[in-house]
C-alpha cells in the first residue's frame, strides 16, 4: 500500500470565494528543464494546478527506451504506437510530490494520441487520470467543466470532432448557456493547440476549430483562454477573429513548461519565417481553414511582417503561469521564468472584468418550471 496523503478541496462556488493560486503549465516532460519547472511552481504554492497537455512524451520512445527529439526522422519505418508506456510511471512518480497535495485537471495533448492497435488513441492518458466529463454533461473524457470557487472552467478538446455539428460543440452550447456569472463570475477556457500565436512552430495549426467556436466563446464572454502545444510564451491583447476587441478574451500560451523537443524560438512575422499555408493543418485535427487574411494590418498575406497587434508579449523561456483572481472584477497573472528568482515574474498583468461594458448571449434560467431567456451584461 501507498503512503497516506491529503490535499485540499477547492473552495466552494461564489462570487467571493476564490483559490489564492492557480498554477498553469503545459508541455512539461521529463527533463531537467522540467524539474526546474516543477520547484518553482511548488515554490509559488498553488492550490490547483492546470495543465494544459503534452505530460509525458512517452510516444518519443520506443519500446525498449531508445528515444528521439525527432521520432519519425529517426525511426521513419517504426509505428508510432510503439511508446514507451513506463514513462508515463516515470512521469507520475516525478509528479507525486505536487500532485499528492494539490489537485491537478488535465487537458489532452498531441503526444497523448499515442495511436495504437486497433485505432485506439488515448489509452493511457485516459487510463491514469479522472475527470468530471459525466458531471458536466459530457459525453467524452476531452471535454468537460467545473468549478473552482468562483471561476467556471471549461476544458475543451483539440483532438476530437469540434464542428458545429459535432457533440463537443453542442455540449459546449448548453454549458456555457447554463453559466451562472452571478455565481461563477470568471469564465475560463482552456485546450491544448493555441489558435492565435506568432511562433512559426504550430502557426495557424488549429484554424478550424477556431472558425468552428471562437464565435461561440465571445458571445459567452470568456474571459481567458490557456493553451500549450508551443513551447514558448505568449500572451495576447484582448482580441477576436484576429482584430483587437475589448470584449475578447486575453489567449494565453504556456507551452514552455520543459519537454525534450526544444524551445520554439522563431517568429512568422520574421524574413523567410513565414511557414506554407499547405504545411500548417495537424493530421489529427482535420482539414484546412487558414487562408490568407481579407482585413487588417496583414491583408492579403498568410503572416504579419511584424509582431501582430494581438500579441502582447512573447518570449521563449522556460517556465509556468500563476493566477490569483482577487474579486468579481480583478484577476492578477504572472508568468514566471525558469532561470529567474522564485519570487521574480518576467510577464505580469493585471487582467479587469467591466460586467457593464459588453453584452453577453442571454443564459436560459427556470422560471415557475418554463425556461426563459435572461437579459445578462458582460463586458472585459
Amino acid at each position: 500500500m501507498s503512503d497516506i496523503y491529503s490535499f485540499k478541496t477547492m473552495p466552494v462556488s461564489g462570487p467571493r470565494s476564490y483559490p489564492s493560486r492557480i498554477a498553469v503549465v503545459g508541455d512539461l516532460g521529463l527533463t531537467y528543464n522540467s524539474s526546474s519547472t516543477i520547484n518553482h511552481l511548488k515554490r509559488n504554492k498553488p492550490d490547483l494546478v492546470l495543465m494544459v497537455g503534452d505530460l509525458s512524451y512517452a510516444n518519443l520512445y520506443l519500446t525498449n527506451g531508445t528515444s528521439s527529439d525527432c521520432y519519425s526522422c529517426s525511426f521513419p519505418d517504426t509505428p508510432i504506437h510503439e511508446t514507451y508506456q513506463p514513462r508515463w510511471d516515470y512521469w507520475g512518480r516525478f509528479m507525486q510530490p505536487l500532485v499528492s497535495k494539490v489537485p491537478i485537471m488535465m487537458v489532452q495533448g498531441n503526444h497523448e494520441i499515442e495511436l495504437q492497435a486497433q485505432n485506439r488513441t488515448f489509452a493511457s492518458y485516459s487510463s491514469r487520470y479522472a475527470f468530471p466529463y459525466k458531471e458536466s454533461g459530457s459525453s467524452s473524457p476531452f471535454y468537460y467543466s467545473f468549478n473552482s470557487g468562483g471561476i467556471h472552467f471549461v476544458v475543451l478538446g483539440g483532438y476530437t470532432a469540434y464542428s458545429k455539428t459535432a457533440d463537443q460543440y453542442k455540449w459546449l452550447q448548453k454549458d456555457l448557456t447554463h453559466v451562472n456569472r452571478e455565481v461563477t463570475p470568471w469564465l475560463v477556457a482552456t485546450w491544448h493547440p493555441p489558435w492565435y500565436s506568432s511562433y512559426t512552430a504550430h502557426y495557424r495549426e488549429a484554424e478550424c476549430m477556431m472558425v468552428a467556436m471562437e464565435d461561440l466563446l465571445y458571445r459567452y464572454g470568456v474571459d481567458i483562454v490557456f493553451n500549450g502545444h508551443v513551447h514558448a510564451y505568449e500572451r495576447s491583447n484582448r482580441v477576436y477573429n484576429y482584430a483587437l476587441d475589448p470584449c475578447g478574451p486575453v489567449y494565453i500560451t504556456v507551452g514552455d513548461g520543459g519537454n525534450r523537443e526544444k524551445m520554439s524560438i522563431t517568429h512568422a512575422d520574421e524574413p523567410g519565417k513565414c511557414p506554407e499555408p499547405s504545411s500548417t493543418p495537424d493530421e489529427f485535427m482535420g482539414g484546412f481553414c487558414a487562408y490568407n487574411f481579407t482585413s487588417g494590418p496583414a491583408a492579403g498575406k498568410f503572416c504579419w511582417d511584424r509582431q501582430p497587434e494581438y500579441s502582447a508579449y512573447r518570449e521563449s523561456s522556460f517556465g509556468h503561469g500563476i493566477l490569483e483572481v482577487k474579486n468579481e472584477t480583478h484577476a492578477l497573472w504572472k508568468w514566471h521564468r525558469n532561470q529567474d528568482l522564485y519570487t521574480k515574474a518576467g510577464d505580469q498583468i493585471y487582467l479587469v472584468r467591466q460586467p457593464k461594458r459588453c453584452p453577453v448571449e442571454p443564459k436560459v434560467i427556470k422560471l415557475w418550471g418554463v425556461e426563459k431567456p435572461k437579459n445578462v451584461f458582460y463586458g472585459l
